[in-house]
């Protein structure tokens, strides 16, 4: 039999539950731009879940989710593809997941998707100059963007890994009882 989780079934469920309401609040009204919880539950689901497939599927389809209400845009299939590779840098924390490791991975996700998207910008959008001044513009110009994006994997990271943490706690007081 395949197992897709370390746990229980009950823990599939609410593993799968934190993810949904982290892509839930990128729908938020007010949220800041780029405060987003998609590298942090892409990671999370890495780190979580032992079916990499899982692990991938679960962020993609959550953000399909939350794409659908907010609207899709010409970029999503990088999106969707950043994700999924933060999915899977996010199993290398499966098994020895630590405040120091999370940090470290968060702030690698947000930097990765940081160089990769706004490359893509430079690249597709035409709205900065095909030469290196050009991608710097770009790259500078996002920068205001970043801060927000990093603070967001940060704060979600924080909620999605202490989440599990006190979740992984109680049961074992619950089976040493």
């Amino acid at each position: 039999m395949l197992q897709l989780f370390r746990s229980d079934a009950a823990r599939l469920v609410l593993l799968v539950a934190l993810i949904i309401v982290a892509a839930a609040t990128r729908m938020m009204p007010g949220r800041p731009p780029n405060f987003s919880p998609i590298e942090a539950m892409a990671l999370f689901a890495g780190a979580v879940f032992a079916s990499r497939y899982v692990a991938v599927l679960v962020p993609l389809v959550a953000m399909l989710i939350s794409d659908a209400v907010i609207g899709f845009h010409s970029g999503m299939w990088l999106v969707y593809a950043c994700m999924a590779v933060i999915a899977l840098a996010g199993t290398r924390l499966s098994g020895r997941i630590s405040t120091l490791r999370v940090i470290g991975f968060g702030l690698g996700a947000a930097l990765f998707f940081f160089i990769v998207t706004n490359f893509a910008v430079w690249i597709g959008s035409g709205m900065y100059a095909p030469t290196f001044n050009g991608l710097v513009e770009c790259y500078v110009a996002a920068i205001p963007f970043f801060r927000n994006q990093i603070a967001g994997v940060m704060v979600y990271s924080a909620v999605l890994f202490g989440a599990h943490a006190l979740l992984t706690r109680r049961s074992l007081q619950v089976a040493a009882a």
